[in-house]
């Protein structure tokens, strides 16, 4: 198991470009299997999660191919539906959270798809059953085995229908899309996602033939197709990095221009930090943060403390807030993290505390920060990364810490980040991998 050591206390300088979005890069690999013709795929990030679902694809007799350095090409015209039944193929979707996504591909374009309980994040309880349900309404049926925890799909012909999702997920909205847009007839999804992800996969499924209207709404409107065709699509600079990389200047009192950050969709997420008094420029398409020997939470119009929480899209993503938190303890001023989405997002405060963070851990959900205004630093400890946001926000934390810390279980960081200590390393930092 590999470990991170982190000289904390360095400033950063220079330039950063954030990698290719994951949470999107994972619909899109799986859609590639709703054609027979082959799909391009660029800005693919080199992390653990992606490179886990591509060696998948290959396994089970995609055609994948690296055309460049982060560019892959994808030709599902020969795939091995026997090794779908596998416990092979069935062990590694449990150990992978975006496998769930294979399931609408596979149903509407071979009537099957059998998968396990796909793993991923601790971050409490990630309900399947927005996903479960949405496949059902177009038709298709449902069998659990219990001897073998697996789900058993199936379906002659997918048929269009109107549904309601119980939450706008996006993983499920996605799901249901691409079963959908080769199901009869047509298909209304209200309360879908709205991601800039989930727009970016129904724009790669239009150039491909489907047909689907109401793009960036939570009312999607898909009519069935009979067959899609190949394409080339271009991944979005991934918009997590690039709130970390924002906090991350902040911590440190550094001055970093995050470059090609595709502003227009970064919806909140520039406006929240700096609602936690981080300054920031758009030049272009780049993020300008000069460096802050001090920066002060802003309280709502009546004086009250503010409160940051999650919500739906265009709401603040949920995998930032661990990173907003960590930011607001060397902030002047009180801040709420409010974690409605997620019941164990918060427990990595306790690694917090022990450097000498003040926070007050109000339950699973709700955390209030007590910035030290860099009055103190952080003291360096020994951390352990429990899930991919919480593992940058320690990360962070180490950063501008005072003396040395270890963070263990890395792999979670790598999950989501693509040679994040070389690309840090390049700017002013100090990490070693062991």
């Amino acid at each position: 198991m590999a470990s991170f050591v982190i000289e904390g206390g360095h400033r950063l300088s220079g330039e950063i470009h954030p990698q290719g979005a994951k949470n999107e890069v994972l619909q899109i690999i799986c859609a590639t299997l709703l054609t027979a013709e082959e799909v391009t795929v660029n800005n693919i990030p080199d992390i653990l999660d992606v490179n886990n679902l591509i060696q998948l694809m290959r396994e089970m007799g995609v055609t994948v191919a690296k055309e460049g350095v982060d560019t892959y090409s994808f030709k599902a015209e020969n795939v091995d539906l026997a090794y779908l039944e596998s416990d092979e193929f069935l062990k590694k979707c449990s150990s992978l959270r975006g496998s769930v996504m294979l399931i609408g591909p596979m149903v509407a374009r071979f009537g099957k798809a059998l998968i396990s309980k796909p793993g991923g994040d601790k971050i409490g309880r990630r309900r399947l059953d927005t996903h479960f349900v949405g496949i059902q309404n177009l038709g298709a049926d449902f069998r659990y085995d219990e001897s073998r925890g697996i789900y058993e799909i199936t379906a002659d012909r997918l048929q269009g229908s109107y549904m309601l999702l119980d939450e706008a997920s996006v993983t499920g909205t996605a799901n249901i899309l691409m079963a959908a847009v080769l199901a009869k007839g047509t298909t209304t999804i209200y309360n879908a996602a709205c991601e800039p992800y989930l727009q970016q996969l129904c724009r790669m499924l239009n150039r491909m033939g489907a047909k689907i209207s109401g793009i960036a709404s939570n009312l999607l409107t898909i009519e069935g197709v009979e067959e899609l065709h190949g394409t080339q699509h271009t991944v979005l600079p991934d918009m997590i990095e690039v709130g970390s990389f924002i906090g991350m200047a902040a911590m440190t009192k550094s001055e970093i221009t995050i470059k090609n950050v595709s502003y227009e969709n970064l919806g909140i997420i520039p406006e929240s930090f700096r609602r936690l008094g981080i300054k920031q420029e758009q030049r272009g398409d780049d993020i300008y943060v000069p460096a802050q020997e001090t920066y002060e939470i802003e309280s709502f119009i009546d004086g009250s403390i503010m409160t940051i929480a999650d919500a739906p899209w265009p709401g603040l993503t949920p995998d930032l807030l661990s990173v907003m938190l960590v930011v607001a303890t060397q902030a002047k001023g009180s801040v709420l993290i409010h974690q409605k989405m997620f019941e164990s997002r918060l427990f990595f405060v306790d690694k917090l505390i022990d450097m000498g963070a003040q926070i007050i851990l109000c339950d699973p959900h709700r955390a209030v920060v007590i910035g030290h205004n860099h009055g103190f630093k952080l003291r360096g400890a020994r951390l352990t990364s429990p899930d991919i946001r919480a593992g940058i926000a320690l990360l962070i934390a180490a950063m501008s810490a005072e003396g040395t810390s270890t963070i263990s279980n890395i792999e979670q960081i790598d999950r989501g980040y693509q040679n994040i200590e070389g690309r840090l390393n390049a700017i002013g930092a100090r990490i070693t991998r062991i």
